[in-house]
């Protein structure tokens, strides 16, 4: 038999509203984990789809004119055109509408039915519609539901029962002697508890609904939406429909989850099911927290609190002016970087951007973008072998190392806190291997080294970056010259990146964005649901920038336009501000003198670089004090979003404080 698929799961999500963060949250781990494994060589099956059954789905398509098949496929559809933006890439997206799922359903309840694990019965309690949950007196709050604080409804009706209790002690040992099987260890002692207080019998049907499936052989009954929609692993691993494929898939290595329906569902209600049928138990169940709003709140359709991810990454993009499938890589990245999975954590807008200029624009792309235009300037764009042994390279690989236990206990934060350290080492061996002064030195074997381990690091960088932000390596490969080379884990062994490449730097890789800007573009959340209003649509939202950016951008007259003393000024000294990351401290001879003036742009250029440059200044601008230094005048530089890319100098000699007109 071939080697064992390494299988994941997602919940399949209720298509009661459309997606927000809270779905994207697990899925991207899931997505980050496969992209993983399938890097380490392993074959892997990525499960995610929908959940499209139950009372709460056809009363949504009734308030909208739909019938339900219509209304779930408009909602299914949704999380699909998420997913995408979003780079999550699935081997297999499945919906609970589909015959095959649908028939596997009648088929184990057929079978559990006649084995005695299933029967008849008559159910009387408390019941939340709403979460379509059955509920005990005791797990009441306040005579509410304590997922959703709405009111319950009493029941008495008959109906089918799974033999949960049967097995209940069972599934309790299995969790005390496999403490890896349910995590992290506040959801075990979670799940161990609730077993503790005495499982019950789990209702598994209801009165007939028509957007339900049937009861084999009982027009009276449906199948309850919760057993339907657990029994979609079983389907897409091909149980009871290929028994080579369900012999290479099962039992599912990894199943995320949010914590809400872990004890109830996934830790006791689906091993009784699975024991029953004689089949062995997920290898992990991994129950994730809860993303909260900044008022510490659950984000949730019904509190009309969400936000769409898309949407958001989209306006960092317009704001920023860079580009979308990176920001939306940037919210990948915040998502496994903010939180550490499996614990609750709070959603903050402005945290997003605050990660992507802390992380993202000053550190990956400062360290791309400093190293780029040195290799250009110096050896043509063509990275130079090393003659010497490359120290970044070696980080990188012992990254690498770090990273398998990481990723197998799910601790994304601490992984990409380790390639992190990667990358600002590597702008720390900018800053001490000055590769300017190398140059000037004449020293080409130790310049060659410089570049080579500079290019060779960014390129182990891209395959520890390709689970996390798939489109952002892809970009960085293309710059570095090896697009057509496939990502792999031999990237990361340290000396794989080909000398003799031609590079192809292109725009920065994540524009800085001011915050204030961000701030003042609206918020954008998900479609509107029941009490509360719509949200503006993204092309609304794209118009109304475009607009305010029209407004403020003004024509000046010849005269105003005069009233600028533009001259050309020669740098004599530089250094840096202290305390300032982004700040040099300049003196410029602008002919009848000489100004300080405190420029931004450390991040791009060195001290050393500008010492005899003849740059264009402003030198009539009112002085101000930065950062304790007074600046009398201003350099003009190219600049992408915040960015300098360019000053703006004369293209032949010419005295100092000669008018620029």
């Amino acid at each position: 038999m071939s080697e064992k698929t390494f299988f994941i799961t997602t919940p399949i999500y209720y298509v009661n509203d459309v997606p927000h963060f809270g779905h994207a949250y697990t899925t991207v781990a899931a997505d980050a984990l496969a992209r993983y494994q399938r890097l380490r060589g392993r074959d892997v099956f990525f499960l995610t789809g929908t959940d499209e059954h139950g009372q709460k789905v056809a009363k949504a398509a009734a308030e909208r004119g739909q019938t339900p098949q219509q209304y779930v496929d408009v909602i299914s559809g949704a999380f699909k055109r998420m997913w995408e933006r979003l780079h999550v890439k699935y081997d297999r997206f499945i919906r609970t509408s589909e015959p095959e799922h649908m028939a596997l359903v009648q088929k184990v309840f057929a079978r559990l039915r006649e084995q005695g694990d299933i029967s008849l019965g008559e159910y009387e309690g408390w019941y939340c519609t709403p979460c379509e949950t059955f509920l005990l007196e005791s797990e009441l709050v306040d005579g509410n539901c304590p997922d959703c604080g709405r009111q319950v409804e009493r029941l008495k009706q008959e109906a089918y029962f799974l033999r949960t209790s049967a097995w209940g002690e069972r599934i309790r040992q299995y969790i005390v002697d496999h403490p890896e099987f349910v995590r992290p260890e506040s959801s075990r002692q979670e799940t161990l508890g609730f077993i503790d207080q005495g499982l019950r019998d789990a209702c598994v049907t209801r009165r007939a609904l028509e957007w339900d499936i049937p009861v084999p052989g009982d027009e009276k009954h449906t199948i309850y939406v919760w057993f339907d929609a657990l029994l979609n692993y079983l389907t897409a691993a091909g149980y009871l429909s290929d028994e080579a494929t369900f012999a290479r898939r099962w039992p599912a290595d990894v199943q995320l989850m949010g914590k809400e329906i872990l004890p109830r569902f996934h830790a006791t209600t689906w091993p009784a099911v699975l024991m029953a049928l004689g089949l062995p138990l997920p290898r992990m169940l991994f129950a994730n927290g809860w993303l909260l709003t900044e008022d510490g709140d659950k984000m949730s359709k019904s509190a009309g609190n969400v936000v769409d991810p898309v949407v958001l990454a989209e306006r960092i993009a317009r704001i920023a002016g860079g580009d979308a499938d990176l920001c939306a890589d940037a919210v990948r990245y915040y998502l496994l970087r903010e939180i550490s999975f499996g614990q609750d954590g709070r959603f903050v807008s402005e945290a997003v951007v605050k990660r992507y200029n802390a992380d993202l624009a000053n550190d990956l792309g400062n360290l791309w973008h400093r190293s780029a235009p040195l290799l250009k300037r110096y050896c043509d764009g063509v990275v130079p072998r090393a003659e010497q042994p490359t120290e970044l390279g070696a980080a990188v690989a012992e990254a690498a190392g770090g990273l398998e236990e990481q990723m197998a206990n799910l601790r994304y934060r601490e992984a990409l806190q380790d390639i992190w350290a990667v990358i600002r080492r590597g702008n720390e061996y900018i800053d001490r291997r000055a590769p300017w002064n190398l140059a000037k030195s004449g020293d080409r074997p130790a310049l060659h080294t410089v570049f080579y381990d500079l290019c060779d690091c960014l390129f182990g960088l891209t395959a520890l970056l390709h689970p996390f932000m798939p489109a952002v390596a892809e970009r960085l490969r293309g710059e570095l010259g090896v697009a057509d080379r496939a990502v792999s884990w031999d990237d990361c062994r340290g000396g794989a990146y080909p000398a003799g490449t031609r590079i192809a730097p292109g725009k920065p890789l994540f524009p800085r964005i001011d915050m204030k800007d961000f701030a003042a573009a609206a918020a954008v959340v998900g479609e509107p649901s029941e009490g509360r209003p719509a949200a503006r649509s993204v092309a609304s939202d794209e118009k109304g920038v475009r607009e305010e950016a029209m407004a403020d951008t003004k024509l000046i007259s010849f005269h105003e336009f005069e009233k600028l003393d533009l001259r050309v000024g020669e740098v004599l000294e530089a250094e840096k501000v202290p305390g300032a990351d982004k700040l040099l401290k300049l003196k410029v001879d602008i002919g009848d003198e000489q100004r300080t003036m405190v420029a931004g742009v450390a991040e791009q250029f060195a001290p050393e670089e500008l010492i005899g440059k003849k740059l264009v200044v402003v030198a009539n601008l009112e002085p101000a004090t930065i950062r304790g230094v007074e600046s009398n005048g201003m350099i003009l530089a190219a600049t992408e979003g915040r960015t300098a890319l360019a000053l703006v100098t004369v293209d032949r000699d010419c005295p100092n404080g000669s008018p620029v007109h």
